[in-house]
């Protein structure tokens, strides 16, 4: 059965379709209004083995912050949509990835608690929609509706487009890590018995 999700959002600001399936082959299909938000989400599905498909039509007029977090928020829910009853999942997952002069290492634990930390450098000059406020909002969006608990830790850099890069790629490799099946988890990864 083919772990998918599909979320729609209509809001005064944002209105948002998405689709994610958990075990494809990293085909995307977005379109955000942002560009460079286009760019990190088919980073999430190529690194993370994702099928990722998305139209976004937002208040860009305004600024970018509601199409980025509610990008985040319908992301996060579609991906809770994918993973179904949790059972079976690794449950964890961990990525470091190096991009030139940057690294960032993320770690998932699907846990059903969502909370998020998320240390990025602030001495960083960023020229680009995605500032570390914004990523970080992005990412809580991601947490909470996801159930997720996500940890993003972008040791340094020097240039602001890797930096951002280094973090959408470790999140993709370490969620497909998390979100993989395991033949040998009979129900879900927990000693409660819930997630």
């Amino acid at each position: 059965m083919a772990r998918k999700g599909s979320v729609t959002r209509k809001t005064n600001e944002t209105d948002i379709q998405l689709l994610i399936n958990l075990d494809g082959t990293g085909v995307s299909k977005i379109d955000s209004g942002i560009a460079f938000v286009d760019h990190m989400l088919t980073l999430v599905a190529v690194h993370g083995l994702f099928d990722l498909e998305l139209k976004a039509v937002g208040d860009l007029d305004v600024d970018h912050h509601h199409t980025i977090e509610d990008v985040g928020l319908v992301l996060g829910e579609a991906i809770s949509q994918g993973l179904k009853d949790r059972k079976g999942i690794k449950r964890y997952g961990h990525a470091v990835v190096p991009m030139d002069d940057s690294l960032a290492a993320v770690t998932v634990d699907l846990s059903n608690r969502p909370y998020l930390v998320c240390h990025i450098p602030e001495s960083i000059d960023f020229g680009i929609p995605l500032t570390p406020s914004l990523t970080r909002e992005f990412f809580r969006a991601v947490s909470q509706k996801g159930g997720m608990n996500l940890h993003i830790n972008a040791a340094y850099g020097e240039n602001d487009h890797h930096l951002i890069e280094s973090i959408f790629k470790a999140f993709g490799r370490a969620l497909d890590q998390a979100a993989s099946l395991d033949d040998r988890i009979a129900g879900v990864p927990s000693s409660k018995g819930a997630l």
